[in-house]
């Protein structure tokens, strides 16, 4: 048999990059963050540096592993796979190759630790399938059947959100600004930094992808950036102001996000991942998605990089974030959140 071989693919290389994606959208388990459209946007954004491994057998690709070579004064180096991403892990054949490849790679540019989001893990790499719960399900034939496919309380939920005077656009770039508005403020209430904006430009320029605004008297209450890839949509990053609440507009968002992707063709939605036990995993099994252990290894020379906002050890800066003015917030978030990845 031929030997499976590894190489680093050269994403500038338009014909290279294709080969690429054309082998992820033919492999199963493969998702946006596969996509070399991704690491560059990645690397453009937050200036991270995509690196892209591939195996390969009698010069065809039969394996891939999107990188981003995180780099932050406060949270340390990491390769990551992928940067951003909550999946993007070994796609394909060469699993253990693959992993070689990749602690080669980090040795070699000073990263003490590798980070795999998904997919197998390669042999003798510590694991965690306890941390990160998945959420997926099929969408129903129409709202009224997506309606019943909501469990009885947070159906009810969904009616009262669809009783008030709320107001659902979509599009593109016209609406990244109140999208990254009302963003920003939902991640400084959550004690979290806000990622800088031009990464939310570059994945929606490099990226299938829309904006879904829910609006009350003409003001973005609620909005979401998704992603769609290979009949699902992925609902990325998405939030409400504090009015959203009251107003339920995230359910509203939600629910009116279901229909517009099953008119554009989806038949799935990935409500992506959330830390088991959270309020986040809750309020996704009351929509009726059941949640799913997700994979993640690591590989590190000394004591890996934690940069989970839940570790007590970021208790107090959470609590500390919590409290900042708005503007302060987005103003400093920017510069730390480019290098959590």
């Amino acid at each position: 048999m031929t030997a499976t071989g590894v190489r680093e693919a050269d994403l500038r290389d338009s014909r290279e990059s294709a080969a690429v994606d054309d082998f992820v959208r033919r492999s199963a388990g493969a998702t946006p963050f596969h996509l070399t459209a991704w690491s560059r946007a990645v690397e453009r954004g937050c200036g991270q540096r995509a690196r892209y491994l591939v195996a390969e057998r009698g010069g065809a690709i039969v394996g891939a592993l999107p990188l981003t070579a995180m780099r932050s004064p406060l949270f340390g180096k990491a390769l990551v796979s992928t940067g951003f991403g909550v999946d993007g892990g070994v796609l394909g054949e060469g699993v253990d190759a693959l992993g070689e490849a990749a602690w080669a790679l980090a040795r070699r540019i000073g990263c003490p630790g590798v980070e795999l989001r998904g997919g197998p893990a390669p042999a003798g790499w510590e694991t965690d399938d306890t941390s990160y719960l998945g959420f997926v399900r099929d969408l129903a034939a129409d709202d009224d059947a997506e309606l019943l496919a909501v469990p009885r309380k947070q159906r009810a939920e969904v009616r009262r959100a669809l009783s008030f005077d709320l107001t659902v656009e979509t599009g593109g770039a016209a609406l990244l600004g109140d999208h990254y508005r009302v963003y920003a403020e939902s991640v400084r209430n959550l004690g979290t930094p806000v990622f800088p904006a031009k990464l939310f430009r570059c994945v929606a320029e490099a990226m299938d992808a829309d904006v879904l605004t829910v609006r009350h008297e003409g003001r973005a209450v609620a909005s979401v950036l998704s992603l769609y890839f290979q009949g699902t949509v992925f609902p990325y990053w998405g939030g409400g102001t504090a009015a959203a609440r009251g107003l339920r507009a995230n359910d509203r968002m939600y629910f009116a996000l279901m229909g517009h992707a099953r008119a554009r063709g989806c038949t799935r939605f990935d409500f992506g991942r959330s830390k088991t036990g959270t309020g986040a995993a809750a309020f996704k099994k009351n929509w009726g998605f059941a949640g799913v252990p997700r994979l993640y290894a690591k590989r590190s020379e000394g004591e890996s990089r934690e940069v989970n906002p839940l570790n007590p050890k970021y208790a107090l800066m959470v609590r500390t974030w919590q409290r900042l003015p708005l503007p302060v917030a987005n103003a400093l978030g920017p510069w730390i959140s480019r290098g959590l990845g």
